[in-house]
């Protein structure tokens, strides 16, 4: 099931919130949690905040600028707001490795890294595209020309650009940025504290595997994480082939202080699967 047609579940957002417990649990504090709100479309934008803060979580993401002071409301965040698309274009196929993107691209990010810097948020999600033919060299060059004109301004505002790593074997047919390898080359190019890769781990799962080792030798390169469980982006508990506890102390053992986002599609009661999910990631 992807993001962009994701549809409703039955459970209101009152029923779903009154089966979580009533006290906030204590969590390690090793990890920060955070939640994309596409994977709860059942829930308005200020429920999913209640039932964030009522989990322990401290950020719900992926939200557009109009939803952002609903979370800031209960004292969260959002570690990843979405980035900006033109009318008539996709956001993920459309990206930065197309040249002829740029003049709509570099004016639209400028603008949103502004306000995601006055909004008190860090980072903001952007893609490659699809390659539609095109070499993938001649994609990093593309990527780099017009992310490098973006740098100044998120140099400026404080605000890193997160590429995300999405499988084009299942999910993203054709999709550019779908290797680890291809993304650190781009970050390398780019040598900005201000751009890093969005480390989806369903979607390495899929493309490469070898997920820890990936994270140990590349984290440095990362500034975001995704969960969801493989196969399908089910649940992440003993369903699945990942075996996240292991990976989230690799995650911790790198030093890492960023946000990590749970992005799994709850097959059983949302928010009580969205909190076990928590307690078995808060390693």
């Amino acid at each position: 099931m992807k993001r962009r047609d994701f549809v409703r579940t039955g459970l209101s957002g009152a029923m779903a919130a009154s089966l979580l417990p009533a006290a906030k649990p204590v969590l390690k504090g090793n990890i920060n949690h955070s939640v994309c709100r596409w994977c709860y479309s059942n829930l308005t934008v200020e429920e999913l905040a209640q039932a964030a803060v009522r989990i322990g979580i401290s950020s719900v993401e992926l939200l557009t600028p109009e939803e952002w002071p609903v979370v800031k409301k209960y004292g969260l965040t959002c570690a990843m707001p979405f980035g900006p698309v033109a009318e008539g274009k996709n956001r993920l196929t459309d990206g930065f490795n197309e040249t002829g993107n740029h003049e709509w691209l570099i004016p639209l990010f400028t603008e949103r890294i502004e306000a995601v810097a006055d909004a008190g948020f860090d980072r903001v999600i952007c893609f490659s595209g699809n390659r539609r033919g095109m070499r993938d060299a001649d994609g990093l060059d593309a990527c780099q020309k017009g992310l490098a004109a973006i740098m100044p301004a998120a140099r400026k505002a404080g605000v890193t650009l997160c590429m995300e790593l999405l499988n084009s074997r299942v999910d993203h047919k054709d999709y550019m940025c779908d290797r680890t390898a291809w993304g650190v080359e781009l970050v390398k190019r780019m040598d900005s504290e201000h751009f890093k890769l969005l480390y989806d781990i369903y979607h390495m799962q899929i493309m490469e595997g070898d997920i820890i080792r990936t994270i140990r030798d590349n984290h440095q390169y990362i500034g975001h994480y995704h969960t969801g469980g493989n196969p399908g982006r089910n649940e992440i508990d003993e369903s699945q082939e990942l075996n996240y506890p292991a990976i989230l102390r690799a995650i911790v053992a790198t030093g890492y202080t960023g946000h990590v986002g749970q992005e799994f599609i709850p097959s059983r009661t949302p928010l009580v699967s969205l909190r076990k999910a928590i307690h078995l990631c808060d390693v």
